[in-house]
């Protein structure tokens, strides 16, 4: 019992240390970032743009074949295609574009040193840019519902059962990502395995295309993977095309590959401090 007791204890302390240092890390990110607006626009201009021309693509196949493709009217693409914008802006992490350079540079040392895991400060560091960038999404998201007047039905129940899917689509995505970063402590260039995971995201995910486009050999292969928890399966729930069986199954699906991810995460950690060297640039 009293160890028990003092694990509990231990577990609390270090929660709450963590915990303390997300909220510090958070808002001097939040004054940091304040220097990068001008950048901020331009990578916002990319989040917008990719979806309209998946958007205009796809409104253009059902045009030319009747209206619809996959019972999806142009209305419909619409929907689907804002709710994904949203869903990728706040899952995304960009540990891609940082991780090779820490393990290169050395970098990872002054962070192995402090009292918190890394993984902290790239989490504050990720919530501060999205907290500047969610407004002007929102400017741009009325522009688009005006232009492509999405037709959108989603009954309470899955807005309600949108925000924790959301939730655990931020984990899977977060973690899972920054695990695969990881494999910078084993190459020296990563560029290729993050080009490799982001075209399976953007395909399995459902970023291209609604999931039930796709032959049903992928389809069978994204219901496996983390992908569609990631980013298709948020964006369904939230134009309101799911049943709640359906809504149910998918947060299962989410909880298990939060699970699985910070498994994964952990040991590869591990692994990673066993092998890094801080060799300089």
């Amino acid at each position: 019992m009293a160890r028990l007791v003092i694990d509990a204890s231990a577990w609390r302390s270090v929660v709450g240390r963590h915990g303390a240092a997300l909220a510090v890390q958070y808002r001097a990110q939040l004054a940091l970032q304040l220097h990068y607006r001008a950048a901020h626009v331009v990578w916002l201009l990319w989040f917008v743009l990719k979806p309209v021309l998946y958007l205009s693509v796809w409104s253009a196949v059902a045009r030319s074949s009747g209206g619809a493709v996959g019972g999806l009217t142009p209305q419909d693409f619409a929907a689907y295609y804002v709710a994904t914008m949203w869903v990728v802006h706040l899952t995304f992490n960009g540990a891609f574009a940082y991780f090779e350079g820490r393990v290169r540079r050395g970098d990872f040392s002054p962070l192995l040193l402090r009292p918190v895991h890394p993984v902290v400060g790239d989490v504050a560091e990720n919530l501060a840019y999205k907290t500047h960038t969610t407004p002007m999404l929102a400017l741009a998201t009325l522009v688009l519902i005006v232009t492509f007047a999405p037709r959108v039905a989603t009954p309470p129940w899955a807005a309600a059962a949108a925000v924790p899917a959301l939730l655990l689509a931020f984990a899977v995505r977060f973690v899972t990502t920054w695990t695969v970063a990881l494999a910078a402590f084993w190459l020296t260039r990563t560029q290729a395995v993050a080009q490799a995971y982001l075209l399976v995201l953007l395909f399995l995910g459902g970023e291209a295309a609604p999931l039930a486009l796709l032959p049903d050999w992928a389809q069978a292969a994204a219901w496996v993977s983390p992908f569609p928890w990631m980013l298709g399966f948020p964006a369904e729930l939230l134009v309101g095309r799911l049943t709640p069986a359906q809504a149910l199954a998918g947060i299962a699906m989410q909880l298990l590959w939060a699970a699985v991810s910070v498994l994964l995460a952990w040991g590869c950690w591990r692994a990673a401090l066993r092998r890094y060297t801080a060799a300089g640039a």
